[in-house]
């Protein structure tokens, strides 16, 4: 599988928002497969585990289960790592291994709280740890920049970047979306988004996702993180789906 950062993912650049109403924290990233430019606070640990992400069409699919790990390692710097365990149905039946280790790091150059915009890079790399053909089986990139603004209960991200795809049969491409959220109350955040990823394969198609996203906080320092949607090919056929399911933690 090629890098997405949520396993692949984005391009496309912010837009304005003007709703005004009691700050809150903005919260993006996962579980969207847009991201954000906001990192893990410094000395503190966001944790995703279980985590479920998934996409296919009908009964035949692929994915991955695991961890996935961000440390605020100083002021604007985060360190990621997703420790994933790849699984696959399809017309031979079930097939799982171990999957690409993904290492990435995001370092927000640009915050300006007053007006509530960020902007930051956030590459990554997957290195081919993966058992049973499960994997790329060579080191794949995404070289992203994200931006944020928050409005009030409203915040709006989005950018994305130049994905390296080595491999027989593969090319590099384009891929970023865009997204937005409201925090409709204390514990529950909503938000929609669109994604974007250019043809991955010589003689490809590029593709379209839509999806709906939710964070709802537990008790302290839980919380429950899910979204899905569909997605769509440039060259037709059945629309495709995709999920994320998650329990994050943060310490």
């Amino acid at each position: 599988m090629a890098y997405r950062s949520r396993d692949c993912r984005k391009f496309g650049l912010l837009l304005a928002l003007a709703c005004v109403d009691a700050p809150y924290p903005a919260l993006a990233g996962p579980p969207f497969l847009t991201d954000d430019p906001e990192p893990t606070d410094t000395g503190h640990w966001e944790i995703y585990a279980p985590m479920i992400e998934a996409e296919g069409r009908g009964a035949q699919f692929e994915g991955t289960s695991g961890v996935e790990l961000n440390y605020g390692a100083a002021r604007d710097l985060q360190l990621t790592a997703s420790l994933p365990l790849a699984y696959a149905r399809d017309t031979r039946g079930w097939r799982a291994g171990a999957g690409d280790i993904k290492l990435s790091a995001k370092y927000r150059f640009f915050h300006d709280g007053r007006a509530g915009l960020q902007v930051a890079v956030f590459p990554g790399l997957t290195v081919p740890t993966a058992t049973n053909a499960m994997g790329a089986g060579r080191v794949t990139a995404l070289l992203p920049v994200w931006v944020q603004k928050d409005a009030g209960r409203w915040s709006i991200f989005g950018g994305g970047g130049y994905a390296i795809n080595p491999g027989p049969g593969n090319r590099n491409y384009w891929t970023g979306g865009i997204a937005v959220t409201r925090r409709v109350s204390n514990p529950l955040l909503l938000g929609a988004e669109a994604d974007r990823q250019g043809a991955d394969t010589n003689g490809g198609g590029g593709s379209t996702s839509l999806g709906l996203g939710a964070i709802w906080q537990l008790k302290r320092p839980f919380r429950l993180l899910a979204s899905g949607g569909p997605t769509f090919d440039d060259r037709g056929g059945a629309v495709r789906f995709h999920i994320f399911l998650a329990l994050g933690l943060d310490i």
